[in-house]
């Protein structure tokens, strides 16, 4: 029986390194090309570092592609789209966990249905909503779904986490006189600060990534975000692969950052979520 399990773990390990290395490669040939001079000619065979590295490139991406200014309008959406999601994901989970058990299973039976909409089926109706509230061209047009939770996932996130509490902490709460703002900021939201942390990171993720929502309803490029300031920058220096990789790896610096530094609450997350 050791030895089966010896041999189980090992298999799973070496699963678990292949699966990261085919993740992990894209990532390190987007570095490595991003270190080749642009006067260099491309590579014929594999090759993990090139010859003769410069950081240059990176210096020519933000200059000649403006990503400083595409990121700092993707920043300011993360900014504020963060805080909204976590204050109307937080509350809607808390209202269905501590919701009476027929009205729970519904609210919950509702949002993992609301988690098999294809995104395209959204597209038209949403932007129909952003056209009539006019704001067309404004960033508070990529910050609407913060509004509303963002994703449904979010909020059964918080669900499953809250249902964790013990059941009298909340009442014992409300007892002493703490009203219902008080007891969600006070009492529930320092117990999950593991799912506040994976929400974070995966909102910060869906947001920092947002290449379609842009597209529809920006019209200024002074207004761009970082994903199309990339893809402008594709387009104009189609011959120089090296600039373009360049901007890809400081486009992925910020969100792999994020998610390794919340990768144990993330996993921690995770294990409430499927576990209820």
């Amino acid at each position: 029986m050791k030895r089966e399990g010896t041999a189980t773990r090992a298999l799973w390990h070496l699963v678990s390194a292949l699966g990261a290395a085919v993740f992990l490669a894209p990532l390190f040939f987007t570095v490595s090309m991003s270190l080749r001079p642009i006067d260099r000619p491309y590579p014929t065979r594999l090759e993990l570092l090139p010859a003769q590295a410069t950081l240059d490139n990176f210096g020519r991406a933000l200059r000649d592609g403006n990503l400083l200014a595409y990121g700092a309008n993707s920043l300011l959406v993360v900014a504020v789209a963060i805080p909204l999601t976590l204050l109307v994901a937080s509350w809607a989970g808390l209202a269905i966990a501590h919701a009476r058990p027929r009205e729970q299973r519904a609210l919950t039976a509702f949002a993992l249905v609301a988690l098999l909409v294809p995104q395209g089926l959204i597209w038209l109706p949403r932007f129909l909503l952003v056209k009539w509230l006019g704001l067309m061209d404004t960033p508070l047009a990529l910050i609407l779904p913060a509004f509303m939770g963002t994703s449904a996932l979010f909020t059964l996130m918080f669900t499953w986490a809250f249902r964790r509490l013990p059941e009298g902490l909340l009442d014992a709460a409300a007892l002493d006189g703490a009203d219902a703002l008080r007891v969600w900021w006070s009492v529930a939201m320092p117990v999950v600060g593991p799912t506040i942390l994976a929400v974070t990171a995966l909102c910060f993720i869906s947001y920092w990534g947002d290449y379609i929502d842009p597209l529809l309803y920006l019209k200024t490029p002074a207004r761009y975000t970082l994903p199309v300031g990339l893809s402008i920058l594709q387009q104009a220096d189609r011959t120089r692969w090296s600039i373009v990789m360049a901007g890809a790896a400081l486009y992925a610096l910020p969100p792999l950052a994020v998610f390794l530094a919340a990768q144990r609450f993330f996993l921690s997350s995770r294990r409430t979520l499927w576990l209820g």
